[in-house]
């Protein structure tokens, strides 16, 4: 399981008593999760007036950061091509997996110091992102053109004989220096490739029995500068895309890393701002990070409601409704809970 689900609740008389409860719950005895506790520094907290505006502009900005990890992720893995089983081992955070991030992560202090209010601490990964996102698809449009001019030339050079330039100049000197008026040039499988001369009177005509006979007719004039022409500029791009392949793959996996890591940091700002809307001042809560049972999915989400419905007996409420499964109504779908929850799936590949 990739899939984690990053939760916050009050203090107890301690922060550890929270845990040992969370623990005696889901882990010590019935194998429900894997637990891990996830370290919020202590951040400036604000007014409310501006935790209520920022826990709305969060939610933007951390579905934004996501779809740049995503967009990342996906076009390495196009980047690479036949070495895609290559992707996961390059899609690290801080040199680590990204499993072992999430689970040991550490607030970055250099890059988002905790004296720096809330809203300018996610405006910090905002702009970061954003230069991300804007580099990426400057990068990804230069390589995806040279790529794709790369991809017309072989096609016309390697592709069926319906398609492809198959003509030499050994071929072409065969055919004037012999009276036959029909000669196989190549065939492959799927086809042969014949060269007919004809007087012009009798173009037309041949064309039309050619068709009837399900022939493909096409003139041709052989063009030895064009043709050396197309295997120099086939030539230069494929040295062009090994040049940049190397560089582009480098860049990909450093902006991996910095967008992951942007993406766990809005997600412990999140925790933060709704635990102390939610639980209110001073600031007491403990942050767990649970990996579920795949198995035990279920069993969790009521062990977790049975631990916190006192928090919020309205999220109780929908939890209990949506448990009744009543038609028309989509309860089930709505992700509150009567303690703080976001989920964080490493799983960022779409492989088609």
């Amino acid at each position: 399981m990739t899939e984690f689900w990053l939760i916050s609740a009050p203090g107890e008389k301690t922060c550890q008593q929270t845990w040992d409860k969370i623990m005696t719950a889901t882990t010590r005895t019935n194998n429900l999760s894997t637990n891990n506790k996830f370290n919020i520094p202590d951040l400036k907290v604000g007014t409310l007036d501006v935790l209520v505006g920022l826990s709305d502009e969060l939610a933007k900005l951390d579905a934004f950061v996501e779809s740049v990890v995503k967009k990342v992720a996906q076009y390495m893995a196009d980047v690479l091509e036949d070495s895609r089983d290559k992707v996961q081992e390059n899609l690290l955070a801080n040199g680590v997996d990204l499993v072992t991030y999430v689970t040991r992560f550490q607030w970055d202090m250099a890059k988002y110091p905790i004296k720096q209010s809330l809203k300018n601490i996610s405006e910090i990964v905002s702009k970061h992102v954003s230069q991300i996102d804007n580099d990426l698809k400057a990068r990804a449009s230069a390589y995806n053109n040279l790529k794709g001019n790369l991809q017309n030339l072989e096609r016309k050079n390697a592709g069926s004989l319906l398609t492809r330039m198959t003509y030499s100049k050994f071929g072409t000197c065969a055919i004037l220096s012999m009276n036959s008026n029909v000669i196989l040039l190549f065939e492959d499988q799927d086809s042969g490739l014949f060269t007919v001369t004809l007087f012009r009177k009798a173009i037309d005509d041949f064309r039309l029995k050619a068709r009837e006979n399900k022939f493909t007719v096409r003139d041709f004039q052989y063009n030895e500068e064009e043709m050396k022409a197309d295997k120099e500029e086939m030539t230069r791009l494929s040295t062009d895309k090994k040049k940049q392949f190397g560089p582009l793959v480098r860049w990909l996996k450093v902006n991996f890393s910095e967008a992951f890591i942007a993406w766990i940091h809005i997600k412990a700002l999140r925790v933060f701002v709704e635990s102390v809307l939610r639980y209110g001042l001073p600031v007491n809560f403990q942050a767990m990070l649970l990996q579920p049972n795949k198995k035990n999915m279920k069993k969790l989400r009521e062990v977790l409601n049975d631990l916190y419905k006192h928090l919020d007996s309205s999220a109780a409420a929908i939890i209990d409704q949506s448990a009744m499964d009543i038609p028309g109504l989509n309860l089930s779908q709505q992700e509150y809970y009567p303690y703080v929850y976001y989920k964080i799936d490493c799983n960022l590949l779409d492989f088609k």
